[in-house]
Formats: C-alpha cells, structure tokens, sequence
C-alpha cells in the first residue's frame, strides 16, 4: 500500500458552484489500485492559514507522501507548490488554471492535468491565421488573471506578423475602451473579463455598433450556461440589443472530455465515461474539471509504475516505499516519470511540456441565443479542425481585421468625356469653315480691308483653345502619372497661347482702327499686317516669359487630394477613398494671380479700343461691336467657370464638363461674332461694308472737330490695296478737271464775241459755274458724279451763253469788247474759275470743297472746308 496526500475540492471549482475556496481539505488515501480510488473529504477548514497549517502538520506527523493531488485556487496551489521543492514532492493539479504557477523556476516540481488560462493563446493565433487577421486589439479586465492571459497573447502574437493595434483596459465601465477601439478601427477584438463585465461590454458594443458583419469577438468561452441572464439587470440595456451584440462571438476555453470515440487507457471510450459519471453524480452539479481530475489519478499511477520499473531495471534494492522527504534521488525519479508520462484519457492525449498539459481547446460560437461548438485545436498536433465550416458570419464573408480602404480614382466619366469632345470637334470644324472662307475670299474688298492675316490668327487661336478641352478630359484612368504630370504643363501653355493669339490679333485691329481714325494731326498714315503681326509676337513673347519661369521655378506637378471614406455601393466590407488628381506646385496662388492679371490688363485694353472706335461706321473696318460683346461674354464666362470650377474640385465630372462648356461657348461666340457678320455681308451685299461714305459721329464728336478743324480720314489708310484704288480714282478726276478747262476756254471766246453777257454771266451764273468746277466728296459713285455733270450742262447749254437779254440789253449801252472795262469784267470773271480749278494742283485748296457752304464772294483760301477725305488732286 502507498500512501499519497491529497488537497481536494468538495465542488472541484470555484467557478461552477460558486462556492469559495476555503472549501477544501486534506485527506490520507490508502488505494490498492486505480479502480478503487475514492475520495473521503474530512473537515472544511474555514481559514486560509489553518488549510495550510493542516498541510504542514500532515506532511510533519503523517506517513511520508511520495506526490501532492489537487489544488485549484492560485493562492494556495501556488503556495504549496512553491515549498514542495524542499520535500521533494511533485505536485499535480486538476484545475488551477492561473497562469503564474507555469513559471518552472518558482515551481519546478509542479504540475497540471489541466490546460492553463495562457493554452488558449496558441489556439487564438492559429484561428487568426485561419481567417487571414493581421490587425487586433485587445479588452482586458483588470484583474491579475486576465492581465497574464494578456501578456502572454502578445508575447505569442509578436513575431508572427499580426499587430496588436490597441490594447485597452477597464475596472468597471467598459465603454470607454470600447470607443477607443472603434476609434483606432479595431475589428478583431480579444476579450478577456469575466460574465458581469462581459454583459457591459457587449451593451457598449452596441451602443458603439461594434457588432455584425464587420466586427468579430473572442472572448473566453469558460462562461456558465445562459451566464448573460444573470447580469443583464445590472446594465441598462435592454435584452434583444444584448443579443443582438453577442451574436456571433466566439468563446475560447479548453475541452472538458475529449469529441474522439478512441477507448482511453482505463478501457472506456470519453463517452461511455462521462455516461457513468452522470450516472454516478445523480442530481449532483456537474463540474468540468472531472475528466482532468480522472486523468490525473491516471498520471499518477503512470509516473509510479514507470518509477517503479525504473527502480527495478537500475535498482532492484531500492523500492519506492523507501522514499522519504530528503531523498532527493528518488524525488527527481519521480519528476523525470512524470515529465515523460503519455497516454489517451478521456480529455484527450495527456502529454506535459515543461510540466504544462498539451491539451484540446474548443471554439464555440454564440448562435442564435446558444453556443454551439464550431471546431477545436489540438496542441499537441499544433492543429485546428472547424466542423464542417459550422461557424457563421454576419456577413458572406469573414470580417476584414480593419477597414479596407480602397482608393478609387474620381475620374472623368468616358460618356461625358465623348459629349464634350464631339462638340469640341463640331467647334473645331467650324473654325476650319470659317479659315477656308477667309482664305478663298482674301482678295475681296471686304476681307481684304478687315486684315485676312489677323483672321488667321484669331482662328487658330479658337482651334487651340478648342484642343486644350481634349488634354483637360485625360486623367490617371487614361494616361499613366507620368503623362498626366507633362499635360498638366501642356494643357497650360496651349490654352494662354490661344487665348493670346485669339484677343490679341482682335485687339492689335481695332488698334489699327483707332490709330487712323483718330489721328488729330491729320498726317498720312499707312499701319502695315507686319506691324500688327509684331504687336501679337510682343504679346505672346510675354506670355511665354511667364510659362517659362512658371516652368523652370515652379512647375505643376501631379497632386492627390485624398477625401472622406465612403460606404461601399456594392456592400461590401470596404471602404471607398475617394482620390482626386489634380495639377498644382507650391505657389499656385501666385502664378494664376499673375496670369490673370496680365489676361484682365489685356482685357481691358481691348475694351478701350472697342470703346473708342465705336463711331467708325465702316463694317469692314470697325468690329467694336462684336469686339464689346466677346470680351463681355468671355469675361462673364470665365468669372462664373473659374468659381465654379473652384467650388467643385471634388467632383472632376462637374469640373471638366463647367471647363470644357466656358471654353467651347467663349471661342465658338468669338469667332461666329467676327466671321459670321462678314459671311452674311458678303452673300448679301458685298460692297454694302466697303463703299466710300461719310463716317457718322455723335454729338460729343462733333464738338471736339469745331475746335480743331480737321478732315476726315481717308479710307485707303485702312489698307495698302485701298490705296491703289484711290490713285486710280484721282487720275480720273484729273482728267475731267482737263475737260471742264476746255469748256473753259470755250466759255471764254463766246464771252469775246458777245461782251454784253458778260454782266449777265457774272450775276446769274457765278454760281452755277462754281458747282460745276468744284470737286465734292470724290469719294462719292463715280456715277453720281457723272449725272450731277450731265444734269448740269443739260440745265445750262453752252448755247445760252451766247442769247441776248432783252432787259438787259435795253438798260446797258453797247460798249468795245476791248475796252479797259471789258477786259476788267472778263478778268474779274475768269480769275475766280481758275482760282478754283488750278490751286489744287499745287496744294492750295482742297479738291473735295464743295462750294454751295459758302457765299460766292468769299475768297476760296478763306473759306470754312467742311470734313471731308484727305486724298489731294495733285497735278493735272
């Protein structure tokens, strides 16, 4: 017969009956065999001091003990585990779990059948492998026990790449831990408190919606049955939220009887055991540590029968009767035999590493108010089994162990991109129209005199700002990062240079206009395309030192705005980023101040010229009008798209299409305000634009000319081919001044042959004579000009010059045709007609002069010369 000590539980466990610790005693056993092992539980010693006191005294005047079984509070199993050392004892342990007494330096002779609280940790790490978690954090009660589970999770996490993102603590109000971990978008959480805090922390989770599809916990799994009901009136959360939160969670505690139908060492497969343990308990609580307790009584008797035949192979002298406290040759016998112990019981395989049992831990899972069992893991094996993929989840997969952000480019939808670039083509095939029609009709008066050259420019300017709307649709979902970066600068210089060359050869005309029309001085002036040709070059080249030091100091660079995450439309367990490229550098501000600056400067010039050339009434020549109303258009319309393109730069649909819109609406006004008056006209009416006519001037006008007496300017001014025109015109006007002499002279010999006209003549026709002698408005339809003549001559036939008047006759004697008097009158006639009809040749007197302004008497030097074209009759 062998004498052992025993320190058992009237309950087994604390945590089952609830019944406190101090309900243990020491007993002596006397067994014969395994089979006949029973338990005789003596008196219940009320103190912790006085359980200790019984131990000592049993060890001091009892039969020497050759092992210690039992032990289940931490306080006194790590105490007496602690001395068992001098008595060279080993210890064995059926349910003291803590994880302290694994420490193999503080208690080397101890030992334990069941898993520890830290076993789990293993099983944990290979779950979240299983499932693919990288990324948890943790709950923690504040209680040492739960600390060591803890710490030891971490120590077995580390190095095998999944991160503890949070880890959170609490001692009685969970919900501000719980909040931290939403906030830190922890969504694997593992917990570790007890059944009252776990109610809290659940109702946390609820009011925080840490629970469904997207979340996953893992709590212990060593609750009592239906262990919520008992503490859901301590919290203030009503029964179905609670539920709603626990759905799903998954409970990690170590398996009281092994699921395996293999027969364990006593014959009897885990079933048929636990069948007879019921059997025999009857009404009594059931507690899970039986098994462990079972198998423990089986170690014993291994690690004795391999002592014992240890003894006898080395030894036969020497029996373990023989053993006493300070035999230390026997104690490390029995320490090595029960270190090398191995068999199948019917919690399972029972194998010690370093004294701590390799055992089975189960995973259940919280389904639909009831934990059902969805797989175990098998340290000895390091494997884990799920029951026919008994767990479910939420959602149709497993949750993400964070936010999946997935960044999505907000690009530039491909339909609204193809609207866009097929009115961009239709604009640009209608510019295309409108430089043939300026091209095929260059030599005609009124393209000619409206500077066909500038018409180019201004065409390709629209065309350029037409191409810059197909490089502002391109994004990251058309070309790479790269490219993008380099459109950033092209789309820039192409839109300024065409803008530039758009306004700028519009402006460098009415430039021209206003240089001729409002020459005070009166000098001849020609302005040659060159010369506005240049004005354009000097505008561009300022443009281009702008883009080159924006370029080389500064330049754009491919930025990515990163925006508020979005619930994926799909459902998924993602989150969308939105992400938006954009083309910016570090002093944008700055640039865009200096270009808009130098576009409004140009602006207003342009609003200037318009302003001041509006009273020039030649169509050809004046397009103030349609200048005005495209700088307005343009102007307005920029206004609006720079700040509404400012205000969506989130939305790059509303952005490009706003862009794309202004742009397409400012060039398409532009060039049909310039071309379309011009093509109308030139079906209609062609010399309607061009035909020489007086300008018109308002009243301001007016009053500005009386104070200095100026002509008006002449059209072939406008143009060099105007010129060649005018030379032509003044040739024929000399030549009818040579006819009108030889009507002169005529006049002049009918006067020698009949004197006594000469009165007549000098009264009655001075007048007439001045009409037909002055030249008015030569400008004016060479047919006109013919039909004042004929109508003239035929109202006064040469014929009359010689007719007697009978009045006159009676009251004026007959005198000598070569008297003194004669040839005064004669003179006095003639000098005045060739005063007229010869000073222009030499400069002094403008051929246009109409004569019927002033009195016959007035002196043709002195006489007021209304506005009339400055083109001199110079020579005959």
């Amino acid at each position: 017969m062998v004498q052992l000590a025993f320190c058992c539980s009237l309950t087994m466990a604390h945590q089952e009956s609830g019944i406190e610790c101090s309900n243990f005693s020491c007993i002596s056993l006397t067994f014969m065999s395994v089979e006949s092992l029973i338990f005789f539980p003596s008196q219940v010693l009320n103190s912790f001091f006085l359980r200790l006191k019984a131990f000592y005294d049993a060890i001091k005047y009892g039969p020497n003990h050759l092992m210690v079984f039992g032990g289940v509070c931490a306080t006194v199993t790590s105490i007496i585990a602690e001395s068992l050392k001098g008595w060279n004892l080993v210890q064995l342990s059926f349910a003291a779990t803590t994880p302290e007494l694994a420490d193999k330096k503080k208690y080397p002779y101890f030992f334990r059948t069941v898993p520890s609280d830290n076993a789990v940790n293993p099983a944990i790490l290979k779950l979240l492998k299983h499932y693919h978690w990288k990324r948890v954090g943790t709950l923690t009660q504040d209680v040492q026990r739960f600390s060591e589970v803890r710490n030891d999770l971490t120590g077995v996490l580390y190095g095998e790449d999944i991160e503890i993102s949070d880890t959170e603590s609490f001692s009685n109000d969970p919900c501000t831990s719980v909040k931290k971990l939403k906030g830190n978008d922890v969504r694997i959480i593992l917990g570790q408190f007890d059944e009252e805090m776990a109610v809290k922390v659940f109702c946390c989770a609820y009011d925080e919606e840490m629970y469904g599809s997207k979340y996953q916990w893992i709590i212990p799994g060593w609750y009592e049955n239906l262990w919520w009901e008992s503490w859901i009136n301590s919290t203030q959360c009503l029964s179905k939220n609670l539920l709603a939160a626990m759905e799903g969670y998954i409970g990690v505690d170590f398996e009281p009887l092994s699921s395996k139908t293999n027969k364990t060492i006593s014959g009897r497969t885990p079933q048929q055991y636990e069948k007879e343990y019921n059997a025999k308990r009857g009404d009594g609580q059931s507690s899970k540590f039986h098994g462990y307790a079972y198998d423990g009584i089986w170690v014993i008797a291994r690690t004795l029968q391999r002592a014992m035949n240890y003894l006898n192979s080395t030894n036969k002298h020497q029996k373990i009767e023989d053993f006493n406290y300070t035999n230390h040759k026997l104690g490390k016998i029995f320490l090595n035999a029960m270190n090398e112990t191995r068999f199948f019981g019917v919690t399972g395989e029972v194998v010690f590493r370093n004294g701590e049992r390799m055992g089975t831990i189960k995973f259940t899972q919280f389904q639909e108010q009831k934990e059902v069992k969805v797989g175990e893991y098998n340290a000895v094996d390091d494997k884990l089994v799920i029951i026919n993929n008994s767990i479910r989840f939420q959602g149709l997969e497993p949750p993400k162990d964070k936010t999946i952000i997935q960044e999505e480019l907000r690009k530039i939808s491909l339909p609204l991109y193809s609207i866009l670039s097929a009115l961009t083509i239709l604009g640009m095939i209608m510019a295309s129209a409108f430089l043939f029609f300026n091209i095929k009709n260059r030599n005609q008066k009124l393209i000619k005199m409206s500077s066909p050259y500038m018409n180019n420019l201004i065409i390709l300017g629209g065309m350029l700002s037409y191409a810059s709307i197909f490089l502002f649709g391109l994004d990251g979902s058309f070309v790479s990062e790269k490219t993008f970066e380099t459109l950033c600068t092209v789309r820039t210089w192409i839109l300024t240079v065409g803008y530039t060359t758009a306004f700028g050869a519009m402006f460098a005309k009415t430039w021209r206009v206003h240089a001729i029309f409002k020459n005070v001085k009166m000098k001849k002036k020609i302005i040659k395309d060159q010369k506005l040709l240049g004005i354009v070059g000097g505008m561009l080249l300022i443009d281009l030192c702008i883009l080159i030091c924006w370029q080389v100091v500064d330049p754009l660079r491919r930025t990515v705005e990163k925006y508020n995450m979005e619930p994926d439309p799909a459902g998924r367990d993602i989150s969308i980023r939105p992400i938006l490229e954009h083309c910016e550098n570090t002093h944008m501000t700055i640039w865009l101040g200096i270009v808009y600056a130098y576009k409004g400067l140009l602006m207003l010039f342009g609003c200037f010229l318009a302003w001041e050339t509006r009273n020039v009434s030649i169509p050809a020549l004046n397009d103030s009008k349609y200048i005005g109303m495209s700088v307005y258009n343009v102007g307005i319309m920029c206004i609006i798209g720079a700040a509404v393109s400012f205000l969506t730069r989130d939305q790059p649909n509303v952005q490009f299409c706003i862009v794309a819109l202004v742009i397409i609406f400012c060039s398409t006004i532009t060039l049909c305000l310039v071309f379309v008056p011009k093509l109308i006209t030139l079906r209609t009416n062609p010399d309607a634009a061009t035909q020489n006519r007086r300008f018109q001037f308002t009243q301001n006008q007016k009053k500005e000319d009386s104070k200095t007496s100026t002509s008006v300017t002449s059209v072939n001014q406008a143009s060099t081919s105007r010129l060649e025109g005018l030379q032509s015109e003044n040739h024929r006007l000399r030549m009818k001044i040579t006819e009108l002499d030889k009507d002169l002279e005529e006049v002049t010999m009918q006067l020698q042959d009949t004197p006594e006209k000469t009165t007549y003549i000098k009264q009655n026709h001075y007048q007439d004579l001045n009409d037909i002698l002055s030249i008015r408005n030569f400008t004016d339809s060479k047919d006109g000009e013919k039909a004042i003549l004929k109508n003239h001559l035929d109202q006064n036939p040469p014929a009359q010059w010689g007719s007697s008047d009978p009045s006159r006759t009676s009251k004026d004697p007959i005198e000598d045709i070569n008297s003194p008097e004669h040839i005064q009158r004669r003179l006095s006639l003639q000098l005045p007609i060739l005063h007229h009809a010869y000073l222009p040749s030499i400069g002094g007197v403008d051929a246009s002069c109409a004569s019927p302004c002033v009195s016959p008497s007035a002196s043709p030097r002195h006489r007021h010369v209304p506005p009339s074209f400055r083109v001199m009759v110079s020579g005959l």
